[in-house]
């Protein structure tokens, strides 16, 4: 494997193989790299085969050398601008209907606010004693 590919540097290949992860691109005649299934480009890629056909000539920029292992990551993806994504407006939330609240039907006027339990207390207490209330 040569050092003439560093990391960062823009180069022209030619695709030789296509796999489920990605495609091989020789780099020169003895020099080969990986473009990985999500560096194709941007957005989902489900086939690699929608993309690139073996003997596709292709920009790719080089992410990484592994001199140890002789691998050489490539990306086609960095060499291609960012399309630019339009602003959706925001999710309308769906409207929940209201209930309408009926008024409790009593003569007396409701009070407003809380009641403390003293208050409520007092009352139910008055309203046991009632004669007229209470069922025979």
């Amino acid at each position: 494997m040569t050092t003439k590919f560093e990391t960062g540097t823009v180069v022209t290949g030619k695709v030789t193989g296509i796999q489920p992860y990605g495609a091989f691109v020789a780099l020169d005649e003895e020099t080969q790299g990986l473009v990985h299934i999500s560096e194709i480009t941007h957005g989902f890629v489900k086939d690699v085969n929608e993309h690139l056909n073996v003997g596709d000539e292709v920009q790719v920029k080089v992410l990484s050398v592994d001199e140890a292992a002789g691998k050489i990551s490539l990306s086609i993806r960095a060499t291609q601008e960012a399309p630019v994504q339009e602003e959706k407006p925001a999710a309308k939330k769906p409207r929940r209907r209201q209930g309408s609240v009926k008024p409790a039907a009593t003569t007396e006027a409701a009070p407003t606010g809380f009641n403390t339990l003293k208050d409520k207390l007092e009352e139910w207490i008055e309203q046991s004693e009632r004669e007229d209330l209470i069922k025979k």
